[in-house]
């Protein structure tokens, strides 16, 4: 699938006497924003503002290149519990490893993306992202918000909730999510949650 600043390509390569014609499915707008730009004007973006702020990630996200944010939105910070937010806020490098899961490597539009496709984030880590009859999705979730926000260095996908890399996480919370109950249970009697939080 191949498009053009978002806009899907219908039909290529029709030549004519004075040069060629592709047909795409919608009028190309100007882009004039950076990834920055875009993140410093939108009101829904405005704790995703102050961490990229934090991480120092402002030079990357307005650099060239060819980039995909998947932008959390205000929403998608306030789903996940106070005390780990702080925790992730606080810590410079769970922080920047929650962003960077976030990025993608390439500019990915929407029109592009097809069902099972596994893309690699910045930090190094893997998204399934792929789509669900018209609902994109990202891990098997249809999370995106509003997706295909061009940028002069990529684009913006906005998300409903956070992707919240193992780096950045605590033990404590990487067990909740697999099969070590009866283990959690025996820290905790033994008086040493401390140590895995």
């Amino acid at each position: 699938i191949v498009t053009v600043n978002c806009a899907r390509l219908l039909k290529a390569d029709h030549h004519a006497t004075n040069g060629v014609v592709h047909v795409i499915d919608k009028v190309i707008a100007t882009t004039t924003n950076s990834i920055q730009q875009i993140i410093e004007t939108e009101e829904s973006l405005e704790t995703l503002r102050a961490a990229v702020a934090a991480s120092d990630l402002n030079s990357l996200l307005e650099s060239e290149g060819q980039y995909t944010l998947l932008a959390p939105t205000n929403e998608a910070f306030e789903k996940i519990p106070r005390e780990t937010l702080n925790r992730i806020l606080g810590d410079p490098e769970a922080l920047r490893d929650l962003l960077n899961h976030h990025i993608l490597k390439s500019a990915m539009c929407a029109e592009a993306i097809i069902a099972g496709l596994t893309m690699e984030t910045l930090g190094g880590t893997t998204l399934d992202v792929g789509c669900s009859g018209e609902e994109l999705t990202l891990n098997g979730r249809p999370i995106i918000a509003n997706k295909d926000i061009l940028a002069t260095n990529g684009v913006v996908h906005f998300v409903n909730e956070l992707l919240i890399p193992d780096s950045a996480k605590t033990l404590f919370e990487l067990a909740q999510e697999s099969e070590v109950s009866k283990s959690m249970d025996l820290f905790r009697q033994a008086g040493l949650s401390s140590h895995l939080t």
